[in-house]
């Protein structure tokens, strides 16, 4: 531990004026010897540090989606040159020099984190052992050993001697049961954080060894806590389990306003986004209008989630616009209604002798019943016109259209038993 402690006592100085000057105002309000005074001084900190962190975590948020869509083609390249592992490198850093993404980009915030862990675990340290360091002189100091958070000193470890627990004023099994219960939530608020991750901000359709390593970190990451937790201060745990709530926070957050596309995070936001469109008329806020406008430049690689947004606006007679607000559109309630105007009306199915009369006489089917009417009236009409011989009687016209049923022509006698 002394090695790492001479590797980051660049930033020990810095820290340990930090926490004091945020211990000189909670002071003044609790008292300088309580825990709270230094509690606070603890937590304010990591806030400070997670404040400046946070282009960083925009940073890794980019970069892990990012990732997530390149799984399938890394998938691919790994598959295609499984036997040639040099080509098979090449490709992955061309994939990522094409994409813009950088793999080590999701591990920044933990890593940019890791000096202050240490120097803060280092100025602990020394709290607990009695020595000065940083700007944290001997009245700071006996000051530092005489506050409690929930009767535990703040140096104090699960692991300690009831000896050393007693130099600092406490006792035993106080110290434990406070630190259990701090080990526990911090391990409990990084599960919750990685599963939230997990069960809401991935593309369900999307199944790869990415998804199977961050299930596998879900449970990981927890026990490797719980490990630790057991050998860090009561100060460092204050600093980690503060850093894990705030971690949670700030991914809740981002999940419910900028979701993974695909995700059931996305369908949940784009869910209020409608409500809020149904209610107002209108896209509210600039963050929402970008997503619509995203959504709008998509076309149509649009996913299922998209395409049901865009349908609810249609339904509502709205239509998304490239910058990112909507229009009335009449067009777009006919198209979610199933296209009515769009659609061409079906033929009806003509009979058996239709068709027949259709294949063998093309062109006369259509309208028959009309047609025929048409061209009997014509011949009638022909007929009339022409001259009648003289000396023979106009034939009515009843004689001379056939009746039903009845041949033309000279008629058949009927037999003497019919008459």
């Amino acid at each position: 531990m002394d090695t790492i402690a001479s590797l980051f006592s660049f930033i020990t100085t810095p820290v340990s004026w930090v926490i004091v000057q945020f211990h000189k105002l909670y002071g003044a309000l609790f008292g300088d010897d309580t825990g709270w005074a230094w509690g606070l001084s603890i937590v304010s900190l990591v806030v400070l540090i997670r404040i400046c962190l946070i282009p960083l975590f925009v940073k890794q948020i980019k970069s892990t989606r990012n990732m997530q869509v390149l799984q399938p083609k890394m998938k691919a390249i790994q598959e295609r040159y499984k036997n040639d592992k040099q080509r098979q490198s090449e490709e992955m850093m061309k994939l990522y020099k094409e994409t813009g993404t950088n793999p080590l980009s999701s591990c920044l915030p933990i890593l940019a984190q890791s000096p202050f862990f240490f120097a803060l675990y280092h100025v602990l340290s020394a709290i607990a052992s009695g020595k000065t360091i940083g700007v944290i002189d001997q009245p700071l100091l006996d000051s530092a050993r005489q506050a409690h958070i929930f009767g535990a000193p703040l140096a104090a470890k699960f692991m300690d001697s009831e000896e050393k627990v007693q130099a600092l004023g406490a006792s035993l099994t106080d110290v434990r049961v406070v630190t259990a219960i701090m080990i526990v939530m911090m391990s409990a608020s990084q599960f919750f954080t990685q599963r939230q991750l997990m069960t809401k901000n991935v593309d369900l359709t999307v199944k790869t060894p990415y998804m199977q390593q961050q299930k596998m970190l879900m449970y990981i990451f927890p026990v490797i806590f719980a490990v630790m937790g057991i050998n860090f201060p009561v100060g460092v745990l204050v600093y980690w389990l503060t850093t894990n709530v705030w971690t949670m926070g700030q991914q809740m957050y981002v999940i419910n306003q900028n979701p993974t596309p695909g995700s059931k995070a996305q369908d949940q936001y784009l869910g209020r986004l409608l409500k809020s469109v149904t209610s107002h008329g209108e896209v509210r806020g600039r963050t929402r209008r970008n997503t619509v406008k995203r959504i709008v430049a998509k076309g149509t690689d649009r996913n299922d989630i998209e395409r049901k947004f865009i349908t609810g606006l249609a339904k509502l007679g709205l239509a998304a616009q490239d910058d990112g607000t909507v229009a009335k559109s009449e067009a777009a309630v006919l198209e979610a209604e199933g296209g009515t105007a769009a659609k061409r009306q079906q033929p009806k199915r003509q009979t058996k002798a239709k068709r027949h009369t259709t294949a063998t006489h093309p062109g006369t089917a259509k309208d028959s019943g009309s047609e025929s009417k048409t061209s009997l009236e014509k011949r009638d009409a022909s007929q009339d016109d022409k001259p009648k011989p003289a000396g023979k009687p106009a034939a009515s016209g009843s004689s001379r259209q056939a009746k039903s049923g009845q041949r033309k022509g000279p008629q058949r006698p009927k037999h003497p038993s019919k008459k």
